[in-house]
């Protein structure tokens, strides 16, 4: 079953949906419990970073989250859940994220349209498994307003451009630890291999 976390920050039917047209059992829910009986975890969720981890603090999901990474259980953070990995966010004021990669979130620089919203190609930094069938420059759909900047580049998995180098993926191959920045299930064909690549593992 794969466990998709509602922390009342964003529409997920169309992530649920995303995995039951791949054949895949899924289910939307706000209890902590029901990661213990899961054998895969999304994090998806779209709003601010700040109220995002007050959200998911206040509904119990923090440590469970913290516990299933560090089990190495499959996981996969998507757009806000993608960026409250890392250890910090500029974004209104300075907050706290999960801290489990390494680095920050921070605004785009002048010069470029925000949000930052559309179509944008990818390329991988190495190979994985979750993204094995994928060429470089797929297309992937984008909307973020603030960029991550992961202090490791072995965290990297993929990136776009933007006026600059921007990481779309962080990942641990031994961990099955894994977070986009786009939204796969948004992002047709390839997001739909992405998801089911991740429900596979």
């Amino acid at each position: 079953m794969i466990n998709i976390i509602d922390f009342k920050m964003g529409n997920l039917r169309s992530v649920e949906k995303a995995f039951l047209h791949l054949g895949f059992e899924a289910r939307i829910s706000q209890d902590p419990a029901d990661i213990g009986s899961a054998s895969h975890l999304v994090l998806p969720g779209d709003g601010a970073f700040g109220r995002s981890m007050e959200h998911i603090a206040a509904m119990g999901f923090e440590q469970p989250v913290r516990g299933w990474i560090a089990a190495g259980m499959p996981f996969l953070g998507i757009c806000v859940g993608f960026q409250l990995l890392f250890e910090r966010s500029d974004e209104m004021g300075e907050h706290r994220g999960l801290g489990i990669v390494p680095g920050n979130v921070q605004k785009f620089p002048p010069g470029r349209k925000i949000p930052h919203m559309g179509w944008n190609q990818v390329d991988w930094k190495r190979e994985s498994p979750l993204v094995e069938g994928i060429g470089d420059g797929a297309w992937f759909y984008f909307v973020h307003s603030y960029f991550a900047k992961p202090s490791r580049e072995q965290d990297v998995l993929g990136v776009t451009d933007y006026g600059m180098e921007v990481a779309a993926v962080v990942g641990d191959d031994a961990k099955k630890a894994y977070a986009v920045q786009f939204h796969p299930e948004k992002s047709q064909a390839a997001g739909l291999k992405l998801l089911e690549n991740f429900a596979n593992m």
